[in-house]
């Protein structure tokens, strides 16, 4: 039996992942900083850690082979943290970023904050001794959510940049997909994934999608980059608001990369942007 640690299980991969974990036999084992407010599955053994405070590792990681890792904590405490998970645990499956890929989407605000940590947790592993998995998933589907939910729940307008720039969506539980395949067996040892969805849409088209899945006419408003920054949604830090507007910028009209490695990996291909939005319509109702 595999022995498994989640670090990262309440969010929407993480959760994923443990959902998927439960049909495998796995062993499961979530570490949360707050175990009460959890919400995980009765069959999780779920234990308080935190990623800044290593001595509070040990017990999580006692007995475990794999750990699927999303980091969420400061910079800072990245060495101390993988340094303990290389103590105990054989191999490890990182939630990274494709900032090695070349297409324009993600080249054109290199480095970056987010890429520049990804990197440097991805230093860290490979020096470990562990085996390890990289995940390297492009747009997340999840993130039509906080960007369209509350202007299509408010009316049948949305407002925002670039249009004709396309993404290739990629539903997380294909991401946990993937993750579970490499937690599971070693066939996924040493490699580095970069995860898409199975279509390139554009803004425009996406928006669409979701007006077609809520059987409503929604109308795509493109407006300025300067005109978004002024409406700038509240969960979007200022400071990161160009880590967006750049690669749409350098990206618009062009097909996004799309990978077949959702389907290669895992024998299923990848979720639609319209089975994403099928699933989670509950958020724009």
């Amino acid at each position: 039996m595999h022995h498994i640690l989640v670090v990262g299980a309440t969010g929407n991969v993480g959760r994923q992942v443990v959902s998927q974990l439960l049909h495998t036999g796995a062993s499961i084992r979530a570490l949360c900083r707050n175990p009460q407010v959890a919400g995980l599955p009765s069959q999780v053994e779920v234990m308080a850690g935190d990623l800044t405070q290593p001595s509070t590792l040990d017990a999580c990681l006692e007995g475990v082979d794999s750990v699927f890792l999303v980091w969420t904590a400061s910079p800072d405490a990245v060495p101390a943290a993988i340094e303990r998970i290389a103590e105990h645990a054989r191999h490890i499956v990182f939630l990274s970023s494709p900032y090695q890929t070349a297409h324009p989407l993600f080249q054109a605000v290199q480095p970056n904050p987010i890429s520049e940590l990804h990197a440097r947790i991805e230093g860290l592993i490979r020096e470990s001794g562990m085996t390890w998995t990289f995940l390297r998933p492009g747009m997340f589907a999840a993130n039509a959510a906080p960007w369209w939910s509350g202007q299509i729940r408010a009316g049948d307008v949305v407002r925002w940049p670039y249009g004709s720039t396309p993404t290739a969506p990629i539903h997380e539980g294909d991401m946990a997909a993937v993750a579970v395949r490499a937690l599971c067996g070693d066939a996924c040892e040493g490699a580095e994934y970069v995860l898409t969805g199975p279509e390139s849409l554009t803004h425009r088209e996406q928006v669409t999608t979701i007006g077609e899945v809520l059987g409503r006419a929604l109308r795509f408003e493109e407006i300025t980059p300067d005109e978004w920054l002024g409406e700038l949604p509240e969960f979007i830090p200022a400071r990161f608001a160009n880590i967006l507007l750049k690669p749409w910028a350098a990206a618009a009209g062009q097909p996004a990369l799309v990978t077949t490695t959702v389907g290669d990996v895992t024998g299923t291909p990848a979720r639609s942007f319209r089975q994403w939005v099928s699933d989670h319509q509950a958020e724009f109702r």
